[in-house]
């Protein structure tokens, strides 16, 4: 038996992709990505409203790319849960004709390596727990948190970066990320600032 990759290294020597930090023009393919694995109806769905409006985690956005085209993405955003800060991983996509290279786990190393670098020190996702129980994710500790919307409470999974990091985590999660520049969620915000007399 072939020994399981444990660094990214070892996952783009298999299958030459590159993982990159996102950049603005990546958008458009990212969309598409986006769009060809979880459907338009994918702006719909719970965690979507932890995204909304918002800018992803400062350098936490990332890309594959083979041959120069976009074949991966990955982003985490700030929340907290209850007063507990952690980042929300999602969504994690990859081109259907390139499932199985390990291109889905090297955007997941990357993603929490780099969030761990950067002093984070919990990641929340909904996700299916036999795929992401093998980066350290499990439902554990998530019994007291919520979601703003429908889920799957089996689906709701954590990892701790930093021992402890989600201890006394509890109640809705909610967004906390930098608000994007003229969405809704911006004017929002600033009809709810004090007014200078």
């Amino acid at each position: 038996m072939a020994a399981v990759p444990t660094k990214i290294d070892d996952i783009t020597s298999i299958a030459p992709f590159v993982i990159r930090t996102e950049r603005a023009s990546d958008v458009a393919a990212r969309e598409a990505l986006l769009d060809a694995s979880f459907g338009e109806g994918r702006h719909a769905r719970t965690c979507q409203r932890l995204r909304e409006g918002r800018n992803p985690a400062d350098g936490l956005a990332f890309t594959a790319t083979r041959r120069g085209e976009l074949i991966g993405t990955v982003r985490l955003w700030h929340v907290s849960a209850g007063d507990t800060p952690a980042l929300v991983l999602g969504p994690l996509a990859v081109e259907a004709s390139c499932r199985g290279l390990g291109v889905g786990a090297a955007l997941m190393m990357c993603a929490l390596d780099r969030a761990q670098a950067r002093g984070h020190g919990a990641v929340i996702l909904l996700g299916d727990a036999p795929y992401y129980s093998r980066f350290g994710f499990c439902a554990l500790g998530t019994d007291s948190m919520s979601l703003p919307g429908p889920f799957e409470r089996d689906r709701l999974l954590a990892l701790e970066l930093r021992p402890g990091a989600l201890e006394g985590a509890s109640g809705l999660i909610t967004a906390t990320g930098v608000v994007v520049p003229g969405t809704r969620k911006d004017h929002a915000r600033r009809r709810s600032l004090p007014r200078a007399a």
